[in-house]
Parts: structure tokens; sequence; C-alpha cells
């Protein structure tokens, strides 16, 4: 049966996805919201703000939309996927992303962390500190071998992450990035690591709670 897909997301990510969605038979038509260049070439880019619920709800309704995949994680962390499941008029729509607290995994490092601490999945030694606490988190650097790893707690658009090679330039950053507000609430929390070196193994996996599709991926990184 052929499907109306909306694609949400702006970036490389949704480019791939669009790309590889605009091949399969099963798809009748495919929205982008907002899209890029590249998406144009595999569907429709739509002006959609997709920070607005209500706007994506009015477009769903309005192009009847069978499938909505979400591409980014802040619309994700906000709880898009919780506003379909909670709306008689959007219920019945299948929403490929996790739910509000499912994304938490990504939309907070220090529960990330505390998640894989809880359900003894092996991780790098770490400690979260506040602006109240920066003094103590400054005590922490000196207990860790150089380099360090800083991680602003929220979503930062993939810039969050420092590693300081020294520990004068950790203390430094550490104080700025729970002082100067530049990562905004993202950095009210920040999560020091121990740094790791070695290969980083992702893997991608596609589930709908009773069957899975997986993709791994390995490269030589330094953290």
């Amino acid at each position: 049966m052929p499907v109306k897909i909306l694609l949400i997301g702006s970036g490389g990510r949704e480019h791939a996805f669009a790309w590889k969605l605009s091949q399969s038979k099963k798809c009748e038509k495919l929205y982008i919201a907002p899209g890029n260049a590249g998406t144009s070439e595999c569907g429709e880019n739509v002006e959609l703000d997709v920070k607005s619920f209500s706007s994506i709800k009015d477009f769903v309704l309005v192009k009847k939309i069978d499938l909505v995949i979400i591409g980014p994680e802040e619309p994700l962390v906000n709880g898009i996927t919780d506003f379909f499941l909670s709306d008689d008029q959007l219920k019945s729509i299948p929403v490929i992303g996790p739910t509000k607290a499912g994304a938490l995994l990504e939309g907070s490092k220090d529960f990330a962390k505390e998640f894989m601490q809880k359900n003894s999945i092996p991780t790098a030694a770490f400690q979260t500190f506040t602006k109240d606490t920066l003094n103590d988190g400054i005590k922490f650097l000196e207990t860790l071998n150089a380099p360090y790893v800083l991680k602003a707690d929220g979503l930062a658009a993939g810039k969050g992450v420092i590693i300081p090679e020294t520990l004068e330039e950790a203390k430094a950053e550490l104080t700025d990035m729970l002082t100067s507000g530049r990562f905004g609430s993202a950095g009210n929390k920040v999560v020091i690591e121990e740094f790791l070196k070695g290969i980083e193994c992702s893997v991608f996996v596609l589930t709908d709670e009773s069957h899975i599709k997986y993709y791994r991926k390995q490269r030589t990184t330094r953290e």
C-alpha cells in the first residue's frame, strides 16, 4: 500500500533517510520539513516550524500523512512522539522515534551515564557537576590523567564536548562552561569523563519493541 511520509529534519542524516526512502516503491509522496538542498532532490521540502507541534499536526492531517519519521534529537527530547500518541487525531499514525523518556538517553549525558552505571553497562568513569559544585569538579579533574573530557549535559548542536590537553585548560574550560552560559541550559550540568582511547563501535537499531534491525560500524577514535 503506497504511503505518504513526513520526514522531520534538515541535516545530512535526513538527506540519507530521504535518499533511501525515495527509492521505495511503497513511498507515494515524501515531504521533508524543513529539508535542505539535498533532500529537495528526493522529495518535497516544506516550510514547517518543527518546534511547533500544532503546525506539524495541521500539516499531517491536511496532507493525510501515513508515516512520520523524526531525524533530529531536539523534537524527540521535547516530546513529539508523546504528542502524537496522546492526540486522538494522530495516535493511529506511526511515528519512528522514541518517546520523551527514551530520548532522554540522548538528551541528557548525565542521565545516560547514570543509566549505564545502574544497569552495569561498561562506561568511562565520570562525575557530574553544576555551577554550585564547581570546586568539587576542579578537585575531580585533579584525580584524572590528561587529556580530559568535558561534556555539556544537554543538547548543544554537536558542540558540547571539549577535550582539554592539560589540567589548567580543563579547569578553565569547566569554569567557563558552568559560569558563562555559552551552552545555554544544556550547560547547566557538565559531565567530566575519564578519557578512553581505542576502537569505537556504533550500533544503530530500529525496533518495534518486538523485533530489531541494526547496523554496526567501527572506526578508530581518540575518545
